[in-house]
């Protein structure tokens, strides 16, 4: 009887031993995430926001604030070659391996990469068709170099899911009621989930970014997402069943009520928090959540503040265990983020430009004759001192905004090298 009862207990830890080496990506164990190796994780880190989806607001814009805004007006004013020119150049250097290798030695061991669903499809992306995972590729391959987990997040998806800016959309989160764009999406997050199915740098894909905000907030459309993320789910584990899946509530990613319980056993929840008190009433819905399904919570994007609170709510998230990245890593002339770069001499004039009104051709014709500093060889100065402001070696840490995420930023610049 003794001997039958020892041998149970070597088959079991044998199987377990064998679970444990053949285990390859990080995964989910009730509501914390684990290594590969089963070390339980903390993931801390920042969103590559403005990269591989430009934002207006980054770009010192308000009203041009979408990506095929910004890249209409930048045609405009230098046409179409040099425009390309411009993007072709932004891409490349924006984010660069030196930029992930800082990130490892200031302490990060996750980024949340937003993209443009265009980027891998024949659809227009910055003016033309791209279709590739050349920059997806890239930064997971720099990543997986300097051993940090890459989130991949569907900023923008088939058909908008905000119905804003955010998403370079169309005024409308068509996605939740146009049938042809939930099936791209499925189709493309299956393209993804195939491509990736066996890297391990890859911790999981985040389905869709902010879905439905407040002033599309109808049970209508809410009654869609929760199925939509099935639907999405379903088509991912059919080619990947090893990587996290991470799903997002509606409003802005701020409302869990859509949710039932949850319908996959390697699944992450993920929630949004700007602007609000520091305090623990305003996660604690996540935390319940957490806590009564038993399932893992990434607080994925907040930050935009000043240095006391960004310490402040990122302390509230490491004592509650929570997960997070901050948003964004980095941006011109602004401190609320890790990195900054200088703003490019004249290009108050690019945004008086851009900030106008330009709904007709006419329009257009006389801001060229009335605005100074806007001629196509100025504006192409102008945009080639962008991109060279923002690479690495000429960024700086703003030490304030690092400390208050705990960041190990001494160093600056030199740490990428």
């Amino acid at each position: 009887m003794k001997f039958k009862v020892l041998l149970v207990i070597f088959i079991s830890l044998f199987l377990v031993s064998c679970q444990e080496e053949n285990n390859d990506f990080a995964y989910t164990d009730g509501k914390d995430i684990y290594s590969a190796h089963g070390e339980l994780l903390h993931l801390r880190g920042v969103n590559l926001g403005n990269w591989l989806l430009p934002e207006g607001y980054m770009f010192k814009l308000s009203d041009c604030n979408s990506p095929r805004k910004i890249d209409q007006a930048i045609r405009e004013l230098v046409g179409n070659t040099a425009t390309t020119e411009f993007w072709d150049s932004f891409l490349d250097n924006y984010i660069t391996e030196a930029d992930i290798s800082w990130l490892e030695k200031a302490g990060v061991n996750i980024i949340r990469l937003p993209f443009d669903y265009r980027l891998l499809t024949h659809d227009d992306y910055l003016g033309r068709d791209i279709h590739g995972f050349k920059y997806l590729d890239r930064a997971i391959e720099w990543c997986g170099k300097h051993n940090i987990y890459v989130l991949l997040d569907m900023h923008a998806a088939p058909g908008g899911q905000t119905g804003d800016n955010i998403d370079n959309s169309d005024g409308f989160p068509w996605l939740m009621t146009d049938e042809a764009m939930k099936k791209k999406t499925c189709d493309l997050w299956q393209d993804i989930a195939e491509r990736y199915a066996n890297n391990k740098t890859v911790i999981g894909y985040n389905l869709l970014n902010e879905p439905i905000p407040h002033f599309f907030a109808e049970d209508s459309l809410l009654s869609q997402l929760e199925p939509l993320y099935k639907r999405i789910t379903k088509a991912v584990r059919e080619v990947d069943k090893n990587h996290i899946v991470f799903i997002g509530g509606a409003v802005w990613e701020t409302d869990f009520s859509v949710f039932s319980e949850p319908f996959d056993d390697n699944l992450a929840y993920t929630f949004h928090k700007y602007w609000m008190p520091p305090d623990q009433k305003e996660i604690q819905e996540y935390v319940d959540f957490r806590e009564k399904y038993n399932v893992p919570v990434l607080m994925g994007e907040s930050g935009e503040n000043d240095n006391e609170w960004v310490k402040d709510f990122r302390v509230l998230l490491d004592k509650n265990n929570v997960h997070w990245t901050f948003w964004p890593y980095k941006k011109m002339d602004n401190t609320k983020g890790p990195m900054n770069f200088d703003k490019p001499e004249g290009y108050e004039n690019f945004v008086k430009y851009a900030e106008s009104d330009r709904t007709t051709f006419e329009k257009i014709r006389i801001l060229k004759d009335s605005i100074q500093g806007i001629t196509p060889v100025e504006i192409t100065g102008i945009l080639k001192q962008f991109n060279e402001n923002s690479k690495f070696e000429n960024c700086y840490p703003n030490e304030g905004y690092c400390e208050a995420l705990g960041l190990r930023w001494a160093g600056s610049r030199e740490q990428g090298d």
